[in-house]
């Protein structure tokens, strides 16, 4: 199995998502120039959502903006997530406690994935954005996840990602050593492992929280967070243990 995505949903997500960055009506000259795509084939794309209902087009104008369709397409998807909202109220406190970017993630199969963020300056908003993908072996969020599970699943797991991967060197016994420490400490501090500079201190939520196992950390510049390491620590237990307590 391979991670090749079929090009034509790639497109129709790109321009949904452009729209959910840029906030307001795009014209097709600004679709073009902002994802790069020919002006025949943006054409026909937008178009397309027209017709499905999930674009309205303004000729005064000749601006493009997403209907109430779209808002109301993932609706359902919030309360399976993040159940009562408890832990977006918790990411929301830290991030106004602490002045940092936070983040929310979930395991996607073989990835973490960022489920929302609270962020706080531009240069690291440019970078990490909701629904991005992490390796669950080489990043903080990751390796929290990976943490949740005993080792025999996470063997299992690094199989597949070999078999996925075949140049990902992982080796699973160094990889078992780093999630015990994550374990016995009750944290993980990853430092550049994705981005050279930046790095995240994170916890796992109460499982009772949410339908799926939410990890939640901090993150910033790694020269930032090394001598804050102990206080932001104490701060992200106490969110997660008022939520075990709600």
């Amino acid at each position: 199995m391979t991670d090749a995505v079929v090009k034509s949903a790639q497109r129709a997500f790109a321009v949904l998502e452009l729209f959910e960055l840029e906030r307001r009506a795009l014209s097709l000259g600004e679709v073009t120039a902002r994802l790069g795509y020919p002006t025949s084939s943006a054409a026909a794309l937008l178009k397309s959502l027209v017709v499905m209902g999930y674009l309205e087009y303004d000729r005064a104008r000749r601006t493009y903006m997403p209907t109430m369709r779209i808002a109301v397409l993932g609706q359902w998807v919030h309360e399976g997530l993040f159940g009562e909202g408890a832990i977006l109220a918790a990411a929301h406190r830290l991030h106004a406690e602490t002045g940092l970017t936070v983040v929310l993630a979930a395991q996607s199969d073989l990835h973490a994935q960022y489920l929302h963020l609270v962020h706080s300056g531009e240069p690291l908003k440019a970078m990490v954005t909701p629904g991005q993908l992490r390796p669950l072996a080489h990043s903080g969020m990751g390796l929290l996840l990976l943490s949740a599970q005993p080792d025999a699943e996470v063997r299992r797991l690094m199989r597949r990602v070999r078999a996925r991967q075949p140049d990902d060197r992982m080796d699973v016994a160094d990889l078992l050593v780093r999630l015990h420490g994550v374990r016995t400490r009750g944290y993980a501090f990853s430092k550049d492992a994705v981005s050279p500079g930046f790095g995240l201190i994170g916890v796992l939520a109460p499982r009772a929280v949410a339908a799926r196992q939410l990890a939640i950390g901090v993150t910033g510049r790694t020269e930032e967070l090394e001598p804050l390491e102990a206080g932001l620590v104490s701060r992200l237990r106490e969110a997660v243990a008022a939520l075990g307590s709600i």
